[in-house]
């Protein structure tokens, strides 16, 4: 398991590709180059900030803790959960105002897995001898190899992997938003003042998102494989205190008592469940993306 307090992590920009503001603090990552990898961040993003219509071989889930975003298939305001799976269009983005969110991006059922920022960060500076960045996407230069005009993710993807990206084709028809005020708390079996409000749980690998409050006092069993965001309250896990915004992360087969010392709102997302590929030590290169 592992304990992350926001201020332990440094606030960096991200997304150059995108251009505008965006800085985000990531706060767990995954292991790079497997089908489960993914990253869990705070970001913050200006209304200079905007993306194209584009879609990913890669899952996602924004919790929206500040702000509102129009992501062209329906809007996130404070309290909402957007799920964009992986081969579906979303946007074009445009901030209303400036947001704040938790962000977790993910590989999807198909195995396709998830590039880290790092790695997207050294394949942007060297596509940059071929092309500029600009407005998300990727423009060659006359007479540099490859498309003209990509989404600037994907071009970075591909010069990655050192081959073309394949998207999978898509569970869902369009990204999913749901407004956590039309859901009703339901006491959690077993545990005295838990209660949790179920976003859903989807694909054959179970992602699952959820809130969860307990009482002063009340104490919740967490499990893995998963990331327990403290949204508001205070408490301990392990004999280490949290306290707002501090992240759990728990992997396969791991477990632990969460204890409140205050009223608090937890935001749980589920990984989906690799746990029979990774075993194998599957890398995302070797796993082709479902056609």
């Amino acid at each position: 398991m592992k304990i992350v307090h926001i201020e332990d992590v440094p606030l960096l920009r991200g997304l150059e590709h995108r251009g505008g503001t965006f800085h985000s603090r990531t706060l767990v990552e995954g292991r790079p180059r497997t089908p489960d990898n993914f990253k869990f961040s705070l970001s913050r993003l200006g209304t200079d900030y905007s993306g194209p219509r584009h879609r990913h071989n890669f899952d996602q889930f924004r919790y929206m803790i500040e702000g509102e975003s129009d992501y062209g298939d329906g809007s996130l305001r404070p309290g909402m959960l957007g799920y964009y799976p992986e081969g579906v269009p979303y946007g074009p983005q445009i901030n209303r105002t400036e947001i704040y969110g938790a962000v977790l991006q993910f590989g999807g059922a198909s195995g396709s897995g998830y590039l880290l920022p790092r790695e997207v960060k050294a394949g942007m500076e060297e596509l940059k001898s071929y092309g500029e960045f600009r407005d998300g996407v990727f423009r060659r230069h006359d007479g540099a190899p490859g498309k003209r005009n990509m989404d600037a993710y994907q071009a970075i993807w591909e010069h990655v992997h050192r081959r073309t990206m394949v998207y999978p084709k898509a569970r869902y028809d369009a990204p999913v938003f749901m407004d956590a005020a039309n859901y009703q708390w339901v006491p959690v079996k077993g545990e005295s003042g838990v209660r949790e409000k179920l976003f859903g749980i989807w694909t054959e690998r179970r992602t699952e998102a959820a809130l969860i409050k307990l009482d002063t006092g009340a104490s919740h069993q967490l499990r893995g494989r998963g990331l327990y965001l403290l949204l508001s309250g205070a408490g301990e896990c392990e004999n280490k205190m949290l306290k707002q915004h501090s992240t759990l992360f728990l992997d396969y087969c791991e477990h632990a008592m969460l204890r409140a010392s205050e009223e608090s709102e937890i935001l749980h997302y589920g990984l989906p469940d690799f746990s029979d590929v990774s075993i194998l030590s599957t890398t995302a290169n070797e796993m082709q993306a479902a056609e």
